[in-house]
Formats: structure tokens, sequence, C-alpha cells
């Protein structure tokens, strides 16, 4: 299971994202779920031990469902927000919550007629550098763009860029493998 809130949704985090996107549409409240989801991420990211709990097979559903909601509660998320923290749980999907709030933003994003990408830089982007890429992206998609963004070390420098399935892929490790296999084949 992944520890952020993103890559590959599985069939079942799907379908989860779409009932919440059709629930929080009709409540008139996309945002703020979008909201939820965005402060249960950063839960998420900052507490291995709420990550854990949420993936231990030991811990009953019921348990599970009871102490997420309590996480969730105190995180101050909507009704909404908690129900589907509590579902999720007692339907022992409490693990998939990175890949639910992943295509819960999709579908949002894609409601606002916007595209959503990911943005992975080796050190935290300044605001000027974010919204330097998202204009660039803007362009050249042809459409607004949501970006998410984090950070990941390993790439020693530079960025990556994920749209749906294309990668753009501008890090020095990337310059740094190519280099490599060159030298090799050379």
């Amino acid at each position: 299971m992944a520890e952020t809130f993103d890559g590959e949704a599985s069939e079942a985090a799907q379908r989860y994202a779409l009932a919440v996107f059709e629930l929080a549409k009709d409540a008139k409240a996309l945002d703020a779920v979008e909201q939820d989801f965005a402060k249960f991420s950063a839960a998420w990211k900052e507490s291995a031990d709420l990550r854990d709990a949420a993936r231990s097979p030991l811990i009953a559903p019921e348990d599970k469902a009871k102490g997420l909601t309590a996480v969730a509660a105190k995180l101050g998320l909507s009704d909404l927000g908690r129900k589907v923290i509590g579902v999720a749980a007692l339907n022992r999907r409490a693990g998939e919550f990175p890949a639910i709030a992943s295509s819960y933003r999709k579908l949002v994003a894609r409601e606002r007629g916007a595209r959503q990408v990911e943005i992975i830089s080796a050190r935290p982007l300044s605001d000027a550098d974010r919204a330097a890429i998202v204009d660039a992206l803007s362009k050249q998609l042809g459409a607004k763009v949501e970006a998410e963004t984090s950070v990941d070390d390993s790439l020693i420098g530079g960025f990556v860029v994920r749209v749906g399935s294309r990668q753009f892929d501008a890090s020095v490790k990337a310059k740094l493998d190519a280099l490599r296999l060159a030298l090799k084949t050379a």
C-alpha cells in the first residue's frame, strides 16, 4: 500500500471515490469533502501510527472504524467525510484511503473542467516555481491545471510531472541515469 495519496487506484477505490463524489455533488459539498480528504491526507502522511492502524489486519473493522472516525472528528472533517472513513474501515478498505482520495480529486478536477497533475520535486517548490510549472502545463495541455505537489529526495534536483499516464521527467536523477546508460553503451 502506498503511504502517499498518489499512484494507481484499485477498482474498489475508484468505486468508493465515485460514490463519495455523487453524494458530495448531491449535497453541494464537493469542496468540503475535498478539504476533508486534504486534512486526512496530511494526517496520513504525517503519522505512521495512523497508516499502520488503518492497514492492520489485527484490528477488528468495527474498532478500526471507531478509531479512524474519531481521528476524522478530531481533524474537523465534515459529517460526510467522517462517514466515508467509517464505511471504508468497516468494509476493510481503510488501507485504500490514499487511492480513494486521489480518485476523488480527479473526479472533482474533471467536474471543474481542469486536469489533475502531480508534481514531484527534489525539494519543496516555492510558490513562484509552482505557479510557473502550473502555467506552463496549462498552456501545454490547453486546460486549467490543478496540481498536487510532493517531495522525493532521490531525484537529487529538478522535478517530475505526471499527467494521467504521461510523465515528464526533468530530474537530475533521470539525466544521470541516461548518462550512465550512454557511457555503458559507448
